[in-house]
């Protein structure tokens, strides 16, 4: 349990950073980065402890997530133009952060005799309503819904905690089992730039609009077809003009 217990201080690192880069870019003063860095780290996990009635809530009952916030906001500050080189390194705390997050959100839940599909939820929350809470209050719409594999991935790893779960395996493996689930869908994702399809159309919207794409490649090949034959046509004029203009000269 201590090295998960570090990798969910890694991962509240990264999470803090990225939301004291974020405030930064928005101009925020010392306190607001220090906030948005806050709300960021331990928002969704603050969050779930609310809505499940748990007491102490994550960040009182361990003042270490503190330490690792106003450490993460420092660092920022001090080194933010080296950050960008460091992304790849970022990106990897974040996804085990995600990992982390997601899991331990997951146990909590299950901790509280929750039904499995509510724990799931919890750890869902648990990992990214930090980043929604993030945007929301730096006017942004959060990255969740409109781009990247994010939410979906914690998903996919908390229902493979479940299954696996589920035939009692030793607790640390499926934990480690669980965590790579998250890690490589959302290595993948970015890696491939896949995205879960958007609700453009519903069924009648997408025949109407197949049908005036049909519509429209008709009337441009009918206007083609217009053109091609006006050349046509001028063109067997043209010749029968030089045909009895030859005809007369000769005779």
């Amino acid at each position: 349990m201590e090295f998960i217990y570090l990798l969910d201080i890694l991962g509240t690192f990264a999470f803090a950073i990225s939301g004291a880069l974020v405030a930064s870019d928005k101009r925020f003063d010392l306190f607001g980065v220090i906030i948005i860095a806050f709300v960021t780290a331990v928002g969704g996990g603050m969050l779930r402890d609310v809505l499940i009635d748990a007491h102490p809530i994550n960040w009182i009952g361990d003042l270490n997530y503190l330490y690792t916030i106003f450490t993460a906001v420092v660092f920022t500050f001090l080194f933010k133009s080296k950050i960008a080189h460091l992304s790849k390194t970022m990106f990897l705390f974040d996804t085990i952060g995600l990992s982390v997050f997601t899991l331990l959100g997951l146990q909590k839940g299950l901790s509280f005799n929750l039904h499995p599909i509510i724990a799931l939820i919890m750890g869902m929350i648990s990992a990214v309503f930090g980043g929604v809470l993030r945007d929301v209050l730096t006017n942004k719409i959060p990255l969740i819904f409109e781009k990247e594999i994010y939410a979906s991935a914690c998903l996919a790893g908390g229902i493979t905690y479940l299954i696996l779960n589920y035939f009692k395996l030793t607790e640390t493996i499926v934990f480690i089992i669980s965590a790579i689930v998250v890690v490589f869908i959302r290595v993948i994702s970015v890696k491939f730039h896949l995205q879960l399809p958007k609700i453009k159309d519903d069924l009648f919207t997408k025949s109407w609009d197949a049908k005036h794409e049909y519509l429209k490649i008709f009337k441009k090949l009918k206007r083609k077809i217009s053109m091609y034959s006006v050349i046509y046509y001028r063109f067997i004029w043209v010749k029968k003009i030089l045909f009895w203009k030859t005809i007369n000269y000769y005779f």
